[in-house]
């Protein structure tokens, strides 16, 4: 987990204008929106400029080298800001009709295509892919009677899993940068069991995971290979240095004191006009745009494979592909980036499996089987819905 210096920064003036969604019935939950320094979307006015607070000191700790990004003038078009029902939607890309699963205990409905089915819940950010969590930014909603949903979300959350081909990689000398997280005096967080660093267990990670992508003929550079201090400025350069097909950061996560959480997530780039899964406090200018946004598509298909892999070769809790804008070591990347957070060591059950060998030696088995070009035998395959039941399974 990023575990940044405290910044002390004034307070500035922000206008919005990439206004969100209109009112419905009720405001929708964003329990995960820290709503001091992020305007609440759902007003019944037009969006007007705001003050930002400035972090408490103690979520500052929280984060490393933040420093408050550019908001550009970019946005997306008119007709992604509004509610699209998912039929009119589904009719358009040539994909089938949205299907009803359940309505008790929660409404559900399942969208499929030949790369796979997406299931949405009405009144919930959480979706599914071919049985992986995928945060949206909007909560589905019954609209006039139809599911509709946000059009960005149906842009940057669907439209590249459901309709756009499938992420390609290089089949030959493709160049991979591996990230082992934190390092030297940046120790990250700590095993609660035992006190041990994070970014010892990063680079134990990138350690085992660089051979094999080098068999399987990936050209593999590590930020670093010792434990050192390395600056998140100076990762992503090294990153551009080297033409870096793909990045990939590791992590280990943390809530500490709280020991309760468990699981795995996989980050990408907040694509512009969409609010982050997660803040850490932090302001998250929805109207920013920085040079990784250029892949959001490739992003999230990344994201997506390695969420899928890592959840089922090590058998964790799936917390799902996420979205975040303060991490500056993919805010500028060049190629598709993801950041990914594999166990709690605030966790006991998690910190257990993450000191072992054994376990470490998942982790990067699992990397390596998201990255090969075809999917490796054993692997998931794509769920299925039956149209005669209305049931999901897998060929």
């Amino acid at each position: 987990m990023f575990k940044f210096a405290a910044i002390i920064f004034s307070l500035a003036i922000v206008t919005v204008v990439d206004a969100a969604p209109p009112t419905l019935d009720k405001y929708p939950s964003l329990n995960w929106v820290n709503t001091n320094v992020v305007h609440n979307p759902f007003g019944p006015t037009a969006v007007k400029p705001m003050v930002l607070n400035p972090p408490s000191m103690s979520a500052a700790t929280n984060v490393e080298e933040w420093e408050s990004p550019i908001i550009q003038k970019a946005g997306p078009a008119a007709s992604m800001m509004t509610w699209i029902p998912l039929d009119s939607w589904a009719a358009q890309q040539g994909i089938g009709k949205p299907h009803l699963l359940s309505t008790l205990p929660v409404t559900s409905y399942a969208l499929g295509s030949s790369n796979g089915t997406m299931v949405l819940t009405i009144g919930s950010h959480g979706a599914t892919w071919n049985g992986v969590e995928v945060h949206l930014g909007f909560e589905p909603q019954i609209i006039d009677g139809q599911i509709s949903l946000y059009g960005l979300d149906l842009e940057k959350n669907l439209k590249p899993l459901l309709c756009d081909p499938p992420l390609a990689l290089p089949q030959t000398n493709g160049v991979i940068v591996i990230d082992p997280g934190h390092g030297g005096s940046n120790v990250g967080t700590h095993s609660v069991l035992d006190g041990r660093f994070e970014k010892e267990f990063t680079l134990d990670w990138a350690l085992r995971l660089a051979p094999l992508l080098k068999a399987e003929g990936w050209r593999v550079f590590l930020t670093r290979d010792s434990d050192v201090y390395v600056t998140n400025a100076n990762r992503v350069t090294f990153a551009e240095k080297h033409h870096a097909d793909l990045f990939i950061s590791l992590h280990f996560n943390s809530l500490a004191p709280d020991q309760k959480p468990s699981g795995i997530e996989t980050y990408c780039l907040t694509p512009v006009g969409l609010p982050s899964t997660l803040t850490r406090g932090y302001a998250d200018p929805w109207s920013a745009s920085f040079p990784d946004n250029a892949f959001d598509v490739k992003n999230l298909q990344l994201a997506v494979r390695m969420q899928g892999a890592l959840v089922r070769d090590t058998g964790m809790d799936d917390r799902g592909v996420c979205r975040a804008r303060f991490m500056e070591v993919l805010r500028g990347q060049r190629c598709p980036a993801v950041l990914i957070e594999a166990g709690f060591l605030s966790n006991p059950g998690d910190a257990r499996q993450i000191e072992t060998a054994a376990f470490q030696q998942k982790l990067a088995q699992a990397v390596a089987d998201a990255l090969r070009p075809k999917p490796a035998a054993g692997s998931q395959k794509p769920e299925t819905l039956d149209p005669g039941t209305n049931q999901l399974s897998r060929p």
